[in-house]
């Protein structure tokens, strides 16, 4: 007689393959000044916050390049009034392959991961 043992499944969750959230700027930062922390640090995007620190959205190269030309347009705007990636956002609980299958339905490469109060926790990537 043998005896088998199997390993139970587990399943990888957003919060097991998160990365910190590296960057991250208020909504009320200028489109210039936003270009300029891109550019400087090599980042494909930026997190927004709201005035009360939750997380807004995550701001692109994609999204900024229509203001790469600068004028006095982007040094009065605030990113807060750019078009960008918005919620819903991934939830650290949320199973991985589920979060991946949102992310290519909306056409995202990365999705900011918020706890209960809406604070950004993390970034997640397929």
């Amino acid at each position: 007689m043998s005896i088998t043992l199997e390993r139970p499944s587990t399943t990888s969750t957003v919060g097991d393959l998160m990365t910190g959230p590296e960057l991250q700027i208020s909504d009320d930062v200028t489109v210039d000044t936003a270009i300029d922390i891109l550019h400087s640090s090599g980042a494909g995007h930026l997190l927004v916050r709201d005035e009360e620190g939750r997380c807004a959205g995550l701001l692109t190269r994609l999204h900024l390049a229509p203001f790469q030309v600068r004028s006095w347009y982007t040094e009065r705007t605030p990113v807060g009034h750019v078009v960008f990636d918005r919620a819903p956002f991934a939830a650290p609980d949320m199973p991985a392959t589920t979060a991946a299958a949102v992310m290519r339905s909306r056409g995202l490469a990365v999705w900011p991961v918020v706890d209960q109060e809406g604070h950004a926790i993390g970034l997640f990537s397929v």
